[in-house]
């Protein structure tokens, strides 16, 4: 059911990093992408995979991964994430990505949910770097880095209390507790 698929789609920090994600996979999960709605049909989003070890481990350090998790630099040796997509907007075909990016990217994480994997849309991200390493010519915008894996944390749904803190949190055990609000608080008009 969507509903079921939708809940367990979590931004996910942690993984089993030994557990591997081939190119068919992500190709995959690309064909998703490419498959959805595209503003005015225009389809200017462009797609780089990793899923080598070596590649990863290149990315890795130019992702930001948790900012309301000041002390935490992000998931250490082990719990890395098995694979990579970077999605670029081609600035020969449009200069405005906001809505295809939205939609690939959830399309993407929706798909990858399907299969047993659990990922996060990063946007902080050290762009130039990011450019350099992997050899991106300057026709494509960076627009985010989606990581992805076999999730090793639990996330735990919980409702935003009185104070309307939504910050997301981690508990001693390493549970990562996310505040969504009510319906009642998000329709405001029927």
């Amino acid at each position: 059911m969507l509903k079921d698929i939708i809940q367990k789609n979590r931004s996910y920090r942690r993984f089993y990093e030994d557990h591997v994600i081939d190119e068919a996979v992500l190709r995959e999960l690309i064909e998703l992408a490419r498959l959805s709605p595209s503003g005015s049909n225009l389809q200017p989003l462009k797609y780089i995979l990793s899923y080598s070890p070596e590649k990863n481990e290149q990315i890795f350090p130019q992702l930001g991964w948790a900012g309301y998790l000041k002390d935490w630099p992000g998931p250490e040796v082990g719990e890395r994430p098995s694979a990579y997509i970077i999605i670029l907007g081609d600035k020969n075909i449009s200069n405005s990505f906001d809505k295809d990016l939205g939609i690939a990217g959830q399309s993407i994480l929706l798909g990858a949910t399907e299969k047993g994997l659990g990922g996060c849309m990063l946007g902080n991200v050290k762009r130039q770097e990011l450019r350099k390493i992997l050899n991106i010519p300057e026709q494509y915008e960076i627009l985010l880095v989606i990581a992805l894996g076999k999730p090793k944390e639990n996330v735990i749904i919980e409702t935003v209390g009185p104070e309307g803190d939504v910050k997301y949190w981690h508990d001693d055990e390493r549970n990562h507790h996310v505040p969504k609000r009510i319906l009642e608080d998000i329709i405001i008009g029927s």
